[in-house]
């Protein structure tokens, strides 16, 4: 009677440390966000896609015990497995015919209806209307479209921000950059939460009518309806995936803007389904030597 007591005392004691290790391994299972960086492009100082993938990676590691940033670095990962297990994705590179994601829709599609995150920034917001198009409404909400979209450079101020996790630790701020508007959006916008809006100045349509710089429908929404444009917003997938748009990026020195880098990095870490503090993300202002150390070496 007591040998078998004993037994049995053994094995209630093991299978709670087993519970107690599986809890634990659970609880501490960290979420795998993957920066994918696109070629670097334009002049020393724009478009440091991998510069700017490396500095937000490095402040989730270091700020976000939940989270586990790796960077890929010069295009799409030539191993695709690294992200199966992936809980989100971030693009950041060059847009247009020839964007990173074009060979991999289907793939990239697959991951979404896992529920897979999505971020995507700048330029990588650009893609063929006809094809990734129809996926990025579908993953992210919108997309710059050719003859509809516009890519100045001006101004832009927030005075105010929605009641969001995103919003988290965001105070009013103004900035220079190259902000795309007129974006071309679901038809659905019951799932989209617009985070950054503003009223372009009329000058950000004084160039001549092109494929990204002017066309009739964007002139009659700023010029004659007035109507506020985003520039950066959320989207709800049916299936539990969440998407963000930023549309800034096109200059590196912004992300030491500390409320640009705490919005994006909460936007990131909000994809990944990582809970947001009260005060939003922390990161240290970087110093201007570590930004420069982060742009293309251009002799």
């Amino acid at each position: 009677m007591g040998k078998r007591l004993n037994i049995t005392l053994l094995i209630i004691f093991l299978s709670i440390v087993a519970f107690a290790q599986s809890h634990k391994a659970t609880s501490t299972a960290k979420k795998k966000i993957v920066f994918i960086a696109g070629p670097d492009s334009h002049g020393k100082g724009d478009h440091e896609h991998k510069g700017g993938c490396t500095l937000l990676a490095k402040a989730l590691n270091d700020s976000v015990p939940e989270a586990n940033a790796i960077l890929i670095e010069g295009g799409w990962p030539k191993d695709i497995s690294i992200l199966k297990d992936a809980d989100a994705i971030v693009m950041y590179g060059d847009g247009g015919d020839g964007h990173m994601v074009m060979p991999h829709l289907n793939e990239v599609d697959k991951l979404m209806e896992k529920g897979v995150g999505m971020v995507v920034l700048h330029f990588a917001l650009e893609v063929p209307k006809e094809t990734a198009g129809v996926y990025f409404k579908k993953w992210i909400g919108g997309y710059f479209e050719i003859n509809w979209s516009v890519n100045p450079s001006w101004e832009a101020s927030f005075a105010s921000f929605p009641d969001h996790p995103i919003s988290r630790g965001i105070k009013p701020f103004s900035i220079m950059d190259e902000w795309y508007y007129h974006l071309r959006f679901a038809d659905d916008r019951s799932k989209i939460t617009p985070i950054l809006q503003a009223l372009p100045a009329d000058k950000t349509l004084n160039r001549p009518e092109g494929t990204h710089s002017s066309n009739p429908a964007v002139r009659e929404s700023v010029l004659v309806k007035k109507e506020m444009q985003t520039l950066a917003w959320t989207f709800a997938r049916p299936n539990g995936g969440r998407g963000f748009g930023f549309t800034g990026g096109h200059v590196h020195n912004n992300w030491r803007n500390d409320n640009v880098r705490k919005l994006v990095l909460n936007a990131i870490a909000w994809s990944a389904k990582i809970e947001i503090p009260e005060n939003g993300i922390p990161s240290a202002t970087p110093a201007q030597s570590e930004m420069d150390a982060l742009t293309k070496q251009v002799n």
